[in-house]
């Protein structure tokens, strides 16, 4: 067969052509010239597989073209808890598009899809469409708890992403019983009103038995525990040792001569990085950066670089490591243990002193032998505290320290004049014991030793990367782009609303402006939650092919170079480095061809591993805090509002916990969402709760299913203390609970009914309840004994009754206690609300008038006057609330199920609630815009993140 003059790159770059018009199979076959028989079936095959990866598209009339020209949108689904789901788009700088639950035709989390938009705003920055094709399943496996039913079994995924049972025949339960963690295959995928099957694989143990909270995560997110054979076959015929023979056939610099150390965690048995300082007689520095040469041992394309390439980089969860390459070499030939020989690559730069400017570098493969294996405690104590014992025990390196804490902190100075931006975190880690019980958390601590080690990375990382730039060979770039202009302008706003500025140019801030602003915080009390917030402004970091800058650095060129055992991209570039050492400076054209295309795909799978890695550490992280608080349920705790939205705020406590206060909890006040103070706002009080403001809370309830704890401020009654009907001004007999909003709108404020708790259901017929005094000469509300809430909540028992004229009111109409009423005293007549700000759908369906002194079924509302119809004051007179659909709390509004029902937009809000004067109003009431749009925020709410040496920004870095 003749060499094809088609590919699949080259059919894609003609279909881009925005002059290309869809064509079928036949005009495609003209194009390309092709007229030989077996060359046509490979290219009907080509247009096939394709079709099936959902690269190009079919239509009715058989023609072929790319999906966005046929107003379709490939990419990946991210689901939220409550059903619906957002699509990222492969298109780059598309928006992402809104998808109802009933539009998703069985795609799951993760799934590449095809989809068509259905409807889009006025400026086209908000889209809803629905799913057309899954091209491929990104979940093949459920974690969840087995419930066993007669005649079939159910496994409730932990992943709440997935929020469908999956199905089980009796013939596939493999011995699992209910209350079981198991690990599910699914045989079938979810399709019409069909559930999703599958077949369980692995029983974990129960729920509660120790270490399968930990297990059950591991399997949820994928995580491989043990090696294949093969793979461990390969890392045991490394060798022990480094011959004199192997060194001298390498041609390595040998740098075993110098003073070189490794500055590692107490824990850390993986040692892939050393260092040496040198202070030369003009006053320079001389810094050498020594990584461990895993590409030396781990071949290209063998069994251990297929699994290092799978597993993408190591995953440090709380009680344990599971690691990228076998212990046989991280911890062995790999690993720069002290006083032994071990082959490394090595950076070495020296600085002209005063302006730290690079002078001079070089990039070589060496053999070194460490002097010692030092740790941050020991550096410390020798640099900060001059501990006695360990200055005299390292007494040959103090110097050496204090010349690399001198050229450490004038890199940074460095760093930071150019406009680097340092985030200052804390991190904390949590402690188990042997059963994986957690006993204590404590704080991670930044001193001198980490920043060492970190300078001098970041360090070697720039010139490592700036270096083989300009040789133009092909790497994988560490990146991070600039921040959205939307979300960064979002950013500056806030800030100058807690009266800080941020001077920038157009739509556009540098690096440099934004870490004067975290300088100005420093110490402050609204620090923690300005550098939060800033961070979730910018852009996660991610690998790429290209070198595209950055932004959190303000640094032009940078990679990862300095941990090839526990990151594969680290690995990847050694690979190409030691190539291009070994060729002169530069690349054969057939491996520069061979490197160009494998490239784009090891940084694209390199960050996916990634962002699994950090979901799988943050998800043990939150389980065993949420543990660690289950036995102090009910005790005080001073904490900062670390974050505030339409449903509540969040507290963190100075051990790192955070938990919420939900808003429907806030029982002293009725309290609105001011997006920009992020503030809430007491309606009757004035009483302000805003971001970094200090609050004494009691842990109310942890949730070990979510992981999630619930604050409550102390001082405030439980909401179950409310409901048992408010304090009437005038009650006769049994009397019913506060009058509330249910009566007419013409009285304003008004109270009535008696006191009675709501275990006795009240009595509203013979103990009739009154309207309640007149206020501000206003006509009294028609007297209601009921609570003022919705009927769903009138207790049993409760008999409605005539009520008495209220004094200046007009005839009311009594009616029992109400078991869920809000106290009268406390909250006038508000009505209820949910933890979003939302009202509660049972507190404001509006009633049908009743017959003056006519009775009342328990189920209806009460107590109309001449305003009767009419909505509640708050529903006609209070701004919208802002609503941030990103919680586990946010439920969308239900679609309406009559034509009298309100119209929905895309994102579940009635079009009704609001005429917008212009575009800001409307931002407004949307709120912030879905985090899971691109997941560019690094912290999530606020929370700690996992990651190893560069802390909780580590995922800028």
């Amino acid at each position: 067969m003749p060499v094809p003059s088609w590919s699949e790159q080259e059919l894609l770059e003609m279909m881009k052509n925005p002059d290309y018009k869809p064509l079928t199979y036949k005009e495609l076959e003209a194009r390309f010239e092709i007229t030989d028989a077996a060359e046509f079936k490979a290219f009907l095959r080509l247009l096939t597989e394709m079709e099936e990866a959902g690269k190009i598209m079919r239509s009715r009339a058989q023609r072929y073209g790319l999906p966005e020209q046929m107003n379709l949108l490939r990419g990946r689904l991210q689901v939220h808890a409550k059903g619906f789901a957002f699509l990222l788009p492969e298109q780059e700088g598309h928006p992402d598009l809104y998808i109802n639950a009933n539009d998703l035709k069985g795609a799951m989390n993760g799934d590449i899809v095809l989809a068509r938009i259905t409807s889009k705003n006025h400026d086209g920055s908000r889209m809803e469409g629905e799913v057309v094709k899954i091209v491929s399943r990104a979940v093949t496996q459920i974690v969840g708890v087995f419930e066993h039913h007669e005649s079939y079994g159910l496994v409730i995924p932990d992943d709440k992403r997935i929020n469908k049972e999956i199905y089980v025949r009796p013939a596939n339960f493999k011995g699992a019983v209910t209350g079981q963690k198991v690990v599910a295959d699914i045989v079938h995928y979810p399709e019409g009103k069909a559930a999703a099957e599958g077949e369980i694989i692995e029983v974990l143990g129960h729920k509660d038995d120790p270490g399968v909270d930990i297990l059950s995560i591991i399997r949820k997110h994928g995580l491989p525990e043990k090696f294949p054979d093969e793979v461990n076959a390969e890392a045991e015929a490394a060798p022990d040792a480094i011959s004199e023979e192997e060194i001298v056939a390498q041609g390595r610099r040998d740098l075993r001569g110098k003073t070189i150390v490794t500055i590692d965690g107490e824990d850390a048995k993986d040692l892939d990085d050393a260092v040496n300082v040198e202070r030369l007689p003009n006053g320079n520095y001389v810094l050498g950066v020594h990584i461990a040469d895993v590409s030396y041992y781990v071949k290209d394309k063998s069994r251990l670089d297929e699994e290092a390439y799978n597993r993408g980089c190591s995953v440090y969860l709380v009680d344990r490591v599971i690691p990228m390459l076998p212990h046989r070499l991280s911890n062995g030939i790999c690993s720069l243990n002290p006083k032994v020989d071990r082959l490394t690559m090595s950076c070495e730069m020296e600085f002209e002193a005063g302006t730290m400017k690079r002078v001079r570098h070089d990039v070589f493969t060496s053999v070194i032998k460490t002097t010692e294996r030092m740790t941050y405690t020991n550096v410390r104590k020798i640099l900060v505290d001059e501990d006695p014992e360990q200055m005299e025990r390292y007494a040959p390196l103090v110097e050496t320290f204090r010349t690399m804490r001198e050229l450490a902190l004038a890199l940074r100075d460095s760093r930071m004049r150019r406009g680097a931006i340092d985030f200052d975190f804390e991190e904390s880690k949590v402690i188990v014991d042997e059963e994986g019980k957690p006993v204590d958390i404590v704080k991670r601590e930044r001193s001198i030793a980490e920043q060492i080690i970190e300078e001098f990375m970041l360090a070697a990382n720039e010139t490592v990367a700036e270096h083989f730039h300009w040789l133009k060979v092909p790497f994988v770039y560490r990146i991070h782009e600039d921040p959205d202009s939307e979300k960064l302008l979002t950013f500056v706003q806030f800030a100058s609303n807690l009266g800080y500025t941020v001077r920038g140019k157009g739509n556009s801030v540098h690096p440099r402006a934004l870490q004067d602003l975290l300088e100005q915080i420093r110490d402050t009390k609204e620090e923690n939650v300005i550098s939060t917030m800033m961070l979730r402004s910018m852009k996660q970091a991610k690998y790429d092919s290209q070198s595209l800058g950055h932004f959190g650095l303000a640094a032009e060129f940078y990679t990862h170079f300095t941990s090839p055992i526990r990151r594969y991209p680290d690995l990847v570039i050694h690979r190409v480095m030691r190539e291009v050492l070994e060729n002169g400076g530069t690349l054969p054209e057939e491996r520069l061809e061979q490197w160009a295309v494998r490239m784009p795909d090891i940084a694209q799978q390199s960050s996916e591993r990634e962002r699994v890695a950090v979901d799988a550490e943050r998800d043990t992280n939150k389980l065993k805090k949420a543990e660690f608080m289950l036995d102090k349920i009910g005790e005080e705790y001073d904490g900062i509002i670390s974050g505030v939205t339409g449903f509540g705020m969040f507290i963190v406590l100075d051990n790192t916990v955070e938990g919420l206060v939900r808003l429907g909890e806030m029982s002293d006040d009725y309290y609105h969402f001011d997006e920009r103070q992020m503030a809430l706002l007491g309606e009757r009080t004035s009483k302000v709760y805003r971001l970094g403001d200090e609050v004494r809370i009691r842990v109310g309830r942890v949730n070990m299913d979510d992981y999630n704890i619930d604050f409550e401020v102390v001082g405030m009654k439980p909401r179950s203390e409310n409901r048992s009907g408010g304090a009437g001004q005038r009650g006769n007999g049994g009397q019913g609970g506060a009058g509330g909003f249910a009566g007419a709108r013409k009285g304003k404020k008004r109270r009535g009914g008696g006191e009675a708790p709501a275990a006795e259901g009240g009595r509203g017929g013979a103990a009739r309840g009154e309207g309640g005094e007149r206020r501000s000469g206003a006509r009294g509300d028609r007297g209601a004994g009921a609570g003022q809430v919705a009927p769903p909540f009138v207790a049993a028992g409760a008999k409605p009754g005539g009520g008495k004229r209220g004094r200046g009111g007009r005839v009311g109409v009594g009616a029992g206690d109400a078991d869920a009423g809000v106290a009268s005293d406390e909250r006038d007549d508000s009505p209820m609300l949910n933890e979003l700000g939302e009202f509660e759908q049972s507190a404001v369906q509006l009633p049908q008038p009743q017959r003056r002194g006519a009775g009342l079924a328990s189920e209806e509302l009460i107590g109309f006057g001449s305003d009767a119809g009419m909505p509640p004051r708050h529903e006609r007179d209070r701004e919208p609330v802002d609503v941030n659909r990103d919680s586990p709390d946010y439920v969308p509004a239900p679609t309406p199920k009559s034509k009298r029902g309100p119209k929905l937009d895309m994102w579940g809000l009635p079009f009704t609630t609001r005429k917008y004067a212009n575009d800001d109003d409307e931002e407004r009431f949307y709120g912030e815009k879905s985090q899971l749009r691109r997941e560019r925020s690094a912290l999530g709410h606020g929370r700690s993140g996992g990651g190893s040496r560069s802390g909780a920004a580590h995922i800028l870095i």
